[in-house]
C-alpha cells in the first residue's frame, strides 16, 4: 500500500512556492572599512552523488538541478570602494520564490535538495566572508490530492507450506493515504487464519529512497517504524486495528524531482 507523506508548514520558519522571503544582514565593523560589495544569493538545488567499484576501477555517479538563483546586491560593486563606519549596520532584502513545482528539502546518504541563503562581503586585498543559511522549503504541490484523500483496500491470500495446512485470506483497510508528520496511520486488518498454525501481525511503514545519474539509480530502503500485535489462533478470525505514528521530523514523500524520488509503503504480514 502506498502511503504519502506530506510536509507541514510552520509560519515563519518554512517556506514554499511563490512566497515571499525576506531578512536582514547584520555588519559588526570593529573599525572603518573599505568594501567592493555586499550581497545576498538564494537558491535551491537538488544534487546526487555515489560511487561504485569495478575491479579496479571506481565510478562515480553524479547529477545536478538547480531550481532557482536569486541575487540582490546590498552594497553594489559598481561603487567601486564603499568606505563604512565602525558599528552595527543592518541591510535589509527580499526575495520572491518562484512559482512552479519544486520538492521539499531532502537530505539522505546519496543526494539532497537544499535551499539556501548566502550572503558574501567582498573586501580588496582580503578573502571573502560568505555566511550561509539553510531553507526548510516545503512544497505545495502535490499532484491527485484528491484521490490520495480515498479509502485504500488491499487484499491476499496464500495457501500454507510444508509446517503448516490450510490457508490465510487478509483485508487490509486504510481510510485515505495522505498523511502529514505527527499523525497516525489508522489501519484495520481483517485476518481469517483457517490454517493449523498461529499468526501474528506485523505492520510496517518502509520509506523508499531512489537516486538518479547518468542514466543509473541507487534504491536505500529505511523501516521507519513497526508494529506487532498479539497472535491470531488456528481457524480465527479477527479484525486487527493498529496506528502507526509518522515521526513529526519525517521527510515529505517527493514525486516531483528528476534525480530523487522518496516514497512510502505501508506493509502488512502475518509471521506464522
Amino acid at each position: 500500500m502506498a502511503v504519502e507523506v506530506f510536509a507541514e508548514a510552520t509560519v515563519g520558519r518554512t517556506f514554499s512556492e511563490g512566497d515571499a522571503l525576506a531578512g536582514q544582514v547584520t555588519l559588526a565593523l570593529l573599525k572603518e572599512t573599505t568594501v567592493e560589495s555586499l550581497f545576498v544569493k538564494a537558491k535551491g538545488d537538488a544534487d546526487v552523488r555515489w560511487t561504485k567499484k569495478s575491479g579496479d576501477r571506481t565510478h562515480t555517479y553524479h547529477e545536478h538541478k538547480r531550481y532557482f538563483k536569486l541575487k540582490q546586491f546590498l552594497i553594489p560593486e559598481d561603487r567601486k570602494d564603499t568606505v563604512i563606519p565602525q558599528g552595527i549596520h543592518i541591510y535589509k532584502f527580499s526575495f520572491n520564490i518562484p512559482t512552479g513545482s519544486m520538492p521539499s528539502s531532502f537530505k539522505g546518504n546519496h543526494g539532497k535538495i537544499v535551499y539556501k541563503l548566502e550572503a558574501k562581503l567582498s573586501r580588496s586585498w582580503r578573502m571573502d566572508q560568505t555566511v550561509e543559511k539553510d531553507i526548510c522549503f516545503v512544497s505545495k504541490c502535490y499532484p491527485n490530492l484528491g484521490s490520495l484523500m480515498l479509502r485504500q483496500v488491499g487484499s491476499t491470500k496464500k495457501e500454507m507450506g510444508l509446517f503448516s495446512k490450510g490457508q490465510v485470506h487478509m483485508d487490509v483497510i486504510v481510510d485515505k493515504c495522505a498523511f502529514y508528520p505527527g499523525e497516525s496511520i489508522p489501519i484495520l486488518a481483517k485476518i481469517n487464519n483457517s490454517s493449523s498454525s498461529e499468526m501474528i501481525p506485523k505492520f510496517s511503514l518502509i520509506q523508499d529512497v531512489v537516486y538518479h545519474a547518468n542514466g543509473s539509480t541507487r534504491h536505500q530502503s529505511n523501516v521507519i517504524l513497526k508494529v506487532v500485535d498479539n497472535s491470531i489462533k488456528s481457524q480465527t478470525q479477527k479484525d486487527v486495528r493498529c496506528a502507526i505514528p509518522i515521526p513529526r521530523d519525517q521527510m515529505a514523500t517527493i514525486q516531483n524531482c528528476d534525480i530523487i524520488s522518496v516514497t512510502y509503503t505501508l506493509k502488512v504480514c502475518v509471521i506464522i
